[in-house]
């Protein structure tokens, strides 16, 4: 590893430890050249991922659209960051171990609902409305009566 500070390439690792769920190792490590301490982060290097649109198009995965689009769900709702970082974590982590090299937008989608669903239902009904392209108010309330019907037989 180059020291930032003189460019040499030597250095000795001073301290590790995991980082972001142990996801990534952080190293402390210290120049043989001038002294001076700096940190690494070694983390896997992840497959790229393709997301096949409904139009047939293809474009990489980008957890940050997830999070953009669970963040306009759940505006002005009571749902902390950490929630969203949750949900979105999570999301990552089943789209990573379920799929090869290609996943659905479709499948995506029905990701993000199942977990808005169990988080806050007006946000859920807010991205569903979006991702669903309801049409007009019958598709909308069909949508909201299988929710309140789901509701009760939970609490059944």
């Amino acid at each position: 590893m180059r020291c930032p500070y003189c460019n040499c390439i030597e250095s000795r690792v001073i301290d590790s430890r995991p980082a972001e769920e142990y996801t990534i190792i952080r190293r402390r490590r210290e120049c043989v050249e001038c002294g001076k301490r700096f940190t690494t982060y070694e983390k896997v290097e992840r497959i790229p991922l393709m997301v096949i649109k409904k139009d047939g198009r293809r474009e990489p995965f980008d957890i940050d659209k997830i999070k953009n689009g669970i963040i306009k769900a759940c505006e002005k709702r009571p749902v902390s960051m950490d929630d969203i970082e949750d949900v979105v974590s999570d999301i990552e982590k089943q789209v990573y171990t379920d799929v090869k090299s290609e996943i659905t937008s479709h499948e995506i989608g029905e990701m993000v609902m199942k977990h808005l669903k169990d988080l806050d239902e007006v946000a859920y009904v807010r991205f569903a409305s979006v991702y669903r392209q309801f049409r007009d108010v019958n598709t909308f309330m069909d949508e909201l009566k299988k929710l309140l019907n789901e509701r009760d037989e939970t609490e059944e």
